[in-house]
C-alpha cells in the first residue's frame, strides 16, 4: 500500500544531474531559473550571498498571488518575468507569463487540454515546467500538446501533438516532462513504439529524428538530461522499464539501466556527473553507473544500487561529492555520490523537493507544505530554517490517497519561489543585500 501511495505521490509531482553541455537555456542570466531543475538541470543555482539562517517566520515574503489557476508546475524565472502552466478546468491548460515585480499577468495561451482527466487515483492537472531559450517558451501540456511560444507576446509559433504526431503513450497520469533545448533541438519522450524519444527543430516544430527504443516503453513522469559520458553526447531519460540513452545527433539507442524502474512509478529525473549516472527507483533506492566506451557505442556497468538513498518524491540534488534528498521513510539524507556511502539520516523530516544554492538545501515539505532551509554538507544534518507560508490553498483527498504541495522550489536572483496549485510566494532570500 505504500508503494502504492508514493507512485500516486510522485506522478503528481511536477516531474516531474547532468552537466549539459552547450544547452541554449545557458544563454539566460546565470541568476535566473529558465527551467525545470535551474539553469543546468541539476536542480543547483550558482548564486551565492543568500541569508545562511531565516527568522522564526521565515524570511520576507514580496508578493503573493492567489489565482494562478490550478497545477503542480514549477515557475521558470527569466529577466523580469516568470512562465508556468496552470488548467482551469478539463478544457483549458495554458502558460502564463507573469512580472517578477508583483505578479501580475502579462499574457496567458491556452495549449490544449488536460491529459488524461479519468486517471485513477483522480489529479489531472498540469505538470510540465516551461522552458525559456532565448525569446521562445517551449512547453509541453499534460495531454501531449508541444508549444512554441514568443516569449514578449504568447503568440503560438508552431505546435505538435505527442499523441498524434508521434504515436505517443504516455503513463496514466498523463505527460509530466519539461522540453529539454539543446542547441537548434527540443528533445521530448512521445513514448511507445514509434517515437520513443524524439528531436524536433526547436525554430520549427520539423522532426530531426525519432528512436523507436526497444520495448517501446510509455512515457515516464521525468525529464530527460544531456550528458557527455563515455566519449558520446547523449540524451538521457528516466522511462517505464529504466533509464535509457540515445546518441544526441541521431537518437540511436545506447544503453538501458533497468534496476531503476524497480518502484512503481518512474519519475526521478536523473543525475549525472562525468562519466556517472544516477536514478532514483521510488520507494525503493537509488542506483549508479559508469558509462564505458563499447565498440562504436556505449554500456552502462553498475556501481551499486542501495536501499534507502534518496529516491522520494522531490529529486535530489549533488554539491562536491554528495547527494542529498528524500526517500521512502521520510528520511533527508545525505551520501557520497560515488559509492552510495550514508553519511547522514534526518528522520521524520518528510517528503521533500529539493534545491540548492550557496551550500545551502531549499526544501518544500510535500505533505506539510513548508519550506525548510538546511546546511548543504556531508558532516552533520542542521536546519537554518523552517516556515509554512501564509494562507496556503487546500489540497483535496480523493479516497485514501492525499494531495499535498507538490511543486519544486525555484530560486532566482536573490529570491525564493514557491508554488502550490493556484497560490505563489515569492521570498526575499538575500535579506536585502
Amino acid at each position: 500500500m505504500k508503494l502504492r501511495l508514493l507512485a500516486t505521490l510522485a506522478t503528481l509531482c511536477v516531474c516531474l544531474s547532468a552537466v549539459p553541455v552547450n544547452t541554449s537555456a545557458q544563454r539566460n542570466s546565470s541568476s535566473d531559473w529558465p527551467q525545470w531543475r535551474g539553469p543546468q538541470r541539476t536542480g543547483v543555482s550558482s548564486e551565492t550571498g543568500l541569508l545562511r539562517q531565516w527568522p522564526a517566520a521565515g524570511p520576507k515574503l514580496l508578493w503573493q498571488v492567489n489565482d494562478i489557476g490550478d497545477g503542480y508546475s514549477t515557475p521558470a524565472v527569466s529577466g523580469n518575468r516568470i512562465y508556468l502552466m496552470s488548467n482551469r478546468g478539463m478544457d483549458n491548460e495554458f502558460v502564463q507569463a507573469l512580472s517578477t515585480a508583483d505578479g501580475k499577468v502579462i499574457w496567458t495561451t491556452r495549449v490544449g487540454n488536460v491529459g488524461n482527466p479519468n486517471q485513477e487515483p483522480n489529479y489531472p492537472k498540469a505538470r510540465s515546467t516551461p522552458t525559456i531559450d532565448g525569446n521562445f517558451v517551449y512547453a509541453l501540456g499534460s495531454d501531449g500538446d508541444l508549444a512554441c511560444l514568443d516569449a514578449k507576446t504568447g503568440k503560438i509559433r508552431w505546435q505538435k501533438s505527442l499523441r498524434k504526431d508521434f504515436g505517443g503513450e504516455p503513463g496514466e497520469w498523463a505527460y509530466a516532462e519539461s522540453p529539454l533545448v539543446d542547441g537548434d533541438l527540443v528533445v521530448v519522450t512521445p513514448g511507445g513504439a514509434q517515437a520513443t524519444m524524439a528531436a524536433v527543430n526547436k525554430k520549427t516544430g520539423e522532426l530531426v529524428w525519432k528512436s523507436a527504443i526497444p520495448g517501446g516503453d510509455k512515457a515516464g513522469y521525468a525529464s530527460a538530461i544531456v550528458v557527455e559520458g563515455a566519449g558520446h553526447k547523449q540524451y538521457v531519460q528516466l522511462m517505464a522499464k529504466g533509464l535509457v540513452s540515445v546518441d544526441a545527433k541521431t537518437g540511436q539507442f545506447l544503453w538501458r539501466y533497468a534496476d531503476v524502474a524497480k518502484g512503481p512509478a518512474q519519475y526521478f529525473t536523473p543525475i549525472a556527473q562525468g562519466d556517472h549516472v544516477y536514478g532514483g527507483a521510488l520507494g525503493v533506492g537509488g542506483g549508479l553507473v559508469r558509462l564505458k566506451p563499447e565498440g562504436s557505442g556505449v554500456t552502462a556497468e553498475q556501481v551499486y544500487f542501495i536501499r534507502g538513498l534518496p529516491n522520494g518524491l522531490g529529486g535530489a540534488v549533488v554539491i562536491g561529492d554528495h547527494i542529498y534528498g528524500t526517500e521512502v521513510a521520510q528520511k533527508l539524507v545525505a551520501a557520497e555520490f560515488k559509492t552510495g556511502k550514508v553519511k547522514w539520516e534526518a528522520p521524520d523530516f518528510g517528503w521533500g523537493s529539493v534545491a540548492a544554492a550557496d551550500g545551502l538545501l531549499f526544501c518544500h515539505l510535500i505533505m506539510t507544505g513548508e519550506v525548510v532551509l538546511v546546511e548543504a554538507t556531508p558532516d552533520a544534518f542542521r536546519i537554518k530554517g523552517k516556515f509554512t507560508p501564509p494562507s496556503p490553498p487546500e489540497h483535496k483527498k480523493v479516497g485514501q490517497f492525499p494531495e499535498g504541495a507538490f511543486t519544486y522550489p525555484v530560486i532566482a536572483n536573490g529570491r525564493l519561489y514557491i508554488r502550490d496549485l493556484g497560490t505563489l510566494w515569492v521570498f526575499d532570500i538575500k535579506g536585502g543585500a
